[in-house]
């Protein structure tokens, strides 16, 4: 993972992390980072001064030395980060948009697209739906005109 703080046309800036630095051109050049203040998505890298390590030795709180046992096993690193206070705010309604289309929509499963287009050409009374469409699918909805939105996919709530 790699941390940015970026800049909008407007000069707001704004930080947030991407799996490495393809991830973000790819995403910038899309259009899909937006700035969290007026929505620009005209979006730069800003100027970071390095973090350099210090010179000056630190003292460290003694750690007793564990008794011996057999070597834990390595453990995975996972992706972390720290969340500002406005993206915690932005992050509680992503879930309660979700919570509020998946309480009061019909799951229609794999079935998606069939039903999105029966709506859309008239065959079936509109009704909000939810479910599942592949990428091909989603594309080819896109082009019918059929509008349809992906819904607000959060990392797990421990996080």
């Amino acid at each position: 993972m790699i941390h940015y703080s970026l800049v909008c046309a407007k000069g707001h800036t704004f930080e947030s992390w991407f799996q490495n630095s393809a991830a973000f051109d790819k995403q910038a050049k899309r259009g899909l980072i937006e700035c969290p203040v007026c929505g620009d998505t005209k979006i730069e890298k800003a100027l970071m001064a390095p973090t350099l390590a210090g010179t000056k030795k630190r003292a460290r709180p003694s750690v007793p030395a564990p008794a011996a046992e057999a070597p834990a096993a390595p453990e995975t690193p996972a992706p972390v980060a720290m969340v500002s206070p406005e993206e915690r705010e932005f992050r509680a309604k992503l879930k309660e948009l979700r919570d509020h289309l998946t309480k009061n929509a019909d799951n229609v499963g794999r079935k998606f697209p069939d039903e999105a287009r029966k709506m859309h050409y008239g065959e079936t009374e509109h009704r909000s739906i939810y479910g599942e469409a592949s990428p091909q699918e989603a594309k080819e909805l896109h082009e019918e005109g059929i509008e349809f939105h992906p819904l607000p996919v959060l990392p797990d709530e421990r996080n």
